[in-house]
């Protein structure tokens, strides 16, 4: 089976486009690779971009791109697509720096964007902002959170991190513990995008920078049971909710079948498991979600 490697973007359509571009390049620290009538795309380091945002009537989450190896064949690649009788499309330079790529929807509705990129891009890291290492993972409501998960793993190649009972699954598609999240609500929409930093001081400085330019947590500084990351989310300028992220767990190597074990966790070695829905899977260092995070 051909699988995805990594998620290389997330694209974003809203009304109001220069202030989203505002915040993603003065307050979290991204680069502005290119911007067009009705389009920005943002990169943090390495890829052309790992956000794109395009005006559109409302704010949505519309777009996921996934690459592939260096070494794998995007014409296997939708052929195997197409045998589970997945509805695709060929689109030649779409985005800059991409010449071919494989699109088709996942059973929410969200367009998968598969394709292989060329040699990575010069840029560098920025030097004001939050300044996160890169994407990490998007994470949706969905209303049937099997379907959509068995969607991502037999079609996508990724395999299961963690279950939080039987209505929230974590998948990876690299070594990180999860790429995207699906929390079964009763609906289909976007619940958060997440950003890595590098370790707890860059959390704590990111969260006194946010609060210096207007931007409050809804929930944390903690850490996560599930994939065992620190975390602090917030809410954008367009009300999506952004999580900045480090030490998130990692399985480095597929055959053993374990994460690579750290100090704080429980389990050793710590396996792929299905926790209980309990305070401490979704924060080991105190209270749960607040309500408005499922806004």
């Amino acid at each position: 089976m051909i699988r995805v490697r990594k998620i290389a973007h997330a694209s974003y359509e809203m009304p109001d486009l220069d202030k989203q571009v505002e915040y993603y390049t003065d307050v979290l620290g991204l680069t502005l690779t290119a911007k067009e009538k009705d389009a920005a795309y943002l990169a943090n380091t390495v890829d052309h971009h790992a956000v794109v945002l395009r005006r559109g009537p409302e704010v949505t989450c519309v777009r996921i791109g996934f690459q592939l190896g260096p070494d794998d064949d995007l014409d296997a690649f939708e052929k195997q697509t197409a045998a589970h009788g997945i509805k695709t499309a060929r689109r030649k330079d779409p985005e800059p720096t991409i010449a071919d790529m494989l699109a088709f929807e996942d059973p929410k509705g969200t367009v998968m964007e598969v394709f292989k990129r060329p040699e990575p891009g010069p840029q560098k890291f920025q030097r004001t902002g939050v300044v996160p290492h890169k994407l990490g993972h998007v994470a949706f409501h969905v209303a049937d959170v099997k379907h959509v998960t068995s969607f991502y793993c037999d079609v996508l190649g990724f395999r299961v991190s963690d279950w939080m009972g039987d209505f929230f699954s974590f998948l990876r598609c690299g070594p990180d513990h999860h790429t995207i999240n699906l929390v079964e609500t009763g609906t289909n929409r976007h619940f958060h995008t997440a950003f890595e930093l590098r370790d707890w001081s860059h959390l704590q400085n990111a969260c006194d920078f946010l609060s210096l330019n207007g931007y409050k947590t809804l929930w944390g500084p903690g850490r996560h049971g599930i994939g065992h990351n620190l975390f602090a989310y917030h809410r954008g300028p367009n009300g999506l909710i952004t999580e900045l992220f480090a030490e998130l767990d990692q399985m480095k190597d597929e055959a053993l079948g374990y994460f690579d074990p750290r100090p704080w966790h429980r389990d050793y070695p710590q396996r792929p498991k299905v926790w209980p829905k309990d305070p401490s899977a979704a924060n080991l260092w105190g209270p749960g979600p607040p309500e408005e995070m499922m806004k």
